[in-house]
């Protein structure tokens, strides 16, 4: 696996459940996160907090461009309404950076969540058409933000599945999951298969609203 100890990984939506989960647990793991908000001071805000969960001095919050100048890999994990403006303003400030997009576009009613249509195929489809010279991933959708967020969770009991058309962004993706106790990163296919991995999340909302779980995922004999 790619070694990814070195690497500065920027975080936006940082103030969100599931980007908070997974800077906090990268920076338990050691790794170096920036936290990207649209306000830095937020940003800052959140950054202080995560630093006193994990008693690390490795997270810091600036502004979304200022993330994305200063991150070697960044993960996208805005809600779905901001996602097309936000890589829109960043374009130039992530090219040739891996991009790992872990947004889901689903709507709520009152039979419960369901997948939204997509332009672009998927939501990390249309980040590839956003950001032409950024190497654009998709990973972590299926991950417990509930989970992340709780240190005393020693281990996370899933798999992360990452898809993209280049072999050295995706096996780097699967490394940065592997820093995280208990997750295994496995290659899940094409970035042109998002779709239906972004549409399974409200699935997954289903059974953790019938079950009152935070379930993930496994895939058997890998």
């Amino acid at each position: 696996m790619t070694e990814v100890s070195d690497l500065t990984v920027g975080v936006f939506g940082g103030t969100g459940p599931q980007g908070r989960g997974l800077a906090l647990r990268w920076a338990a793991a050691g790794l170096k996160v920036i936290i990207g908000s649209r306000k830095a001071e937020r940003a800052e805000e959140t950054a202080a907090e995560l630093r006193a969960e994990a008693n690390t001095e490795n997270i810091t919050g600036v502004d979304n461009l200022e993330a994305a100048r200063q991150a070697d890999v960044v993960l996208v994990a805005v809600p779905w309404e901001g996602h097309r403006a936000l890589l829109e303003s960043l374009r130039d400030a992530l090219v040739g950076k891996i991009v790992i997009d872990c947004v889901n576009p689903l709507g709520f009613d009152k039979q419960g969540p369901f997948a939204l249509p997509v332009e672009e195929g998927s939501a990390a489809q249309q980040a590839e058409a956003l950001l032409p010279e950024s190497r654009v991933t998709a990973a972590f959708h299926h991950v417990s933000a509930v989970s992340l967020a709780d240190l005393s969770v020693s281990e996370m009991d899933s798999d992360v599945l990452v898809l993209g058309d280049d072999r050295e962004a995706t096996d780097l993706v699967r490394a940065l999951a592997e820093t995280i106790p208990g997750f295994r990163g496995i290659y899940g296919g094409r970035l042109r298969n998002a779709h239906q991995v972004e549409a399974f999340t409200a699935n997954l909302i289903a059974i953790n609203r019938r079950y009152k779980a935070h379930a993930g995922i496994r895939i058997t004999d890998v």
